[in-house]
Order: C-alpha cells, then sequence, then structure tokens
C-alpha cells in the first residue's frame, strides 16, 4: 500500500499556505475555530497521504463486494497447541495466521481468477501467487509482500509472516517488497474486531479479513459446544469475481481450515 519505504522523508510542501478556515495562519497548532471549540489542525504525514489516496482510488475502481463466513478453528486449535513446542525449538512461532495463508494460497490454486488482476478488458492471470500481509504501524499500515507463498510449507509461511512483520515495524523493509502482491490477508482480529469489510488493495481483486478467534458456543449435533471460531470476510472486486466464485473460494478456505491435515506441518 505504501509504495516505498521510506515515508516521511519528503518534503510534500503540506501546512505551508493559508487553510482558508477564517484566518491567514497556516492552521497548526491550537486555536479557536471560530465555532466555539478549540482544535488542533496537523498536515496528514507522507504515509497518511498515500494510505488515503490509495483506498479512495480503490473504492472509486473496484466493485466491492464481501462475503462473511464463520469458521471453527478447533482443530488448528488444538494442532497448534500440540506442535508450538516443536516449532520454537527451531525459532519460530506457530500463530493461526499460518495456517489461514496456507488455506488462503491452496484457495489461490482452484481458483486462479481470485489471483488475478483487470487491466483495461484484459484478464491477467497471475502465475506467482505472492501473498499481502497488512502490518499496522504508528500512524498508518504497510503490506509487505510474501512471494511464491504456495511454495512454502506451514513452518515457511510463519518465518516468512513474522520476518516481513518485524521488519515492516522497524522500518528495515526494502522498496521492492511492498511491491507486485497478488492476494492481502489483513487481521483486524488482532484488535478484538470480530469482522470488517476490507477495501482491495489495488490492482489485486480480493482481501481476506480475520476477525478475532475465540471460544464461541455453537450449536454441534444438535447440542450447545464449546468451539475456537472466527468470522472471516472476504472483499472482492465484482467486475471480475462473480458471488458465486467468491463464496466457493471461501467454502474451500473454510474446509481447510475445519479439516487441517496435521502432516502439512
Amino acid at each position: 500500500m505504501a509504495r516505498d519505504s521510506g515515508l516521511g522523508t519528503r518534503d510534500w510542501g503540506l501546512g505551508t499556505r493559508d487553510s482558508g478556515l477564517g484566518t491567514r495562519d497556516s492552521g497548526l497548532g491550537t486555536r479557536d475555530s471560530g465555532l466555539g471549540s478549540r482544535v488542533e489542525i496537523k498536515p496528514l504525514s507522507v504515509m497518511r497521504k498515500k494510505i488515503a489516496e490509495h483506498m479512495v482510488m480503490s473504492r472509486r475502481t473496484s466493485a466491492h463486494v464481501h462475503s462473511v463466513f464463520h469458521v471453527d478453528f478447533s482443530t488448528v486449535a488444538r494442532i497448534r497447541q500440540e506442535r508450538k513446542g516443536e516449532y520454537e525449538r527451531v525459532g519460530a512461532k506457530l500463530t493461526y495466521l499460518a495456517f489461514i495463508a496456507k488455506a488462503v494460497v491452496t484457495a489461490l490454486r482452484r481458483f486462479p481468477i481470485v489471483n488475478a488482476s483487470l487491466d483495461g478488458d484484459n484478464i491477467v492471470y497471475k502465475k506467482d501467487i505472492n501473498l499481502g500481509i497488512a502490518v499496522a504501524l504508528e500512524g498508518g499500515l504497510i503490506v509487505p509482500v510474501i512471494r511464491h507463498a504456495d511454495e512454502k510449507n506451514l513452518l515457511g509461511l510463519s518465518r516468512a509472516i513474522a520476518d516481513v512483520a518485524d521488519r515492516a515495524r522497524s522500518k528495515q523493509l526494502k522498496p521492492e517488497e511492498v511491491h507486485d502482491g497478488t492476494f492481502t490477508i489483513t487481521n483486524p482480529g488482532q484488535f478484538g474486531s470480530q469482522f470488517g469489510m476490507p477495501i482491495i488493495n489495488q490492482p489485486q481483486v480480493a482481501i481476506l479479513g480475520v476477525g478475532t478467534i475465540e471460544k464461541r458456543p455453537i450449536v454441534v449435533d444438535e447440542a450447545i459446544a464449546i468451539r475456537t471460531m472466527a468470522y472471516l470476510t472476504l472483499g472482492y472486486d465484482h467486475r471480475l469475481v462473480d458471488g458465486a466464485t467468491g463464496d466457493q473460494f471461501m467454502a474451500a478456505i473454510k474446509q481447510h481450515i475445519e479439516s487441517f491435515d496435521p502432516s502439512q506441518t
């Protein structure tokens, strides 16, 4: 989403002229707005400005549709508990996001249209699966890309996700590491969100939002049971992806997660 890793280093000239809010002041600092309250006005940071432009452009470009699936993570939770010590011994952390990424890349192989993009009247089918992982930063967001994600096993995905997230937060990403993603995963659930309606990361045609993963009561075989559950939301571009395809793609992710094969770990 940010097109270079040197965010914040260029002077965009923001806040250097009259804002037209009633005085000749540049608008910086705290002053009387004339509306009976005190306000503080600051220019957008370079990162915030880029994000704003990219999100507005995406909403204007794509016909956004969203599908929400309720997914049972109980099998994945059990596998994590059984294998987390093994992963820690090799310096990796087995997270839910790694399991989700594995399910996503498997589904993208089955539904290549979701990994494609539009170029005028042409569909561009991407042969590589380059998975974008949205990382929240102080005052912004960046989406580093895991290239050839479909070639990695669960351990490889775990390491790659942790690596790009850590380097994003420490501002050590290279410019090319935020380019050429073909599908994005965003995880607002880490902050407690049940689900959201994510905006597509252009020029991609779909994005997966992950809600908070928690134990909930659900009906299983006519009885109330406690299961580890989460809502997954697919935002997709209806210009290219129909509702049936989007829901089939999500059903494949749900099936993969709910019946995750331990041998894939």
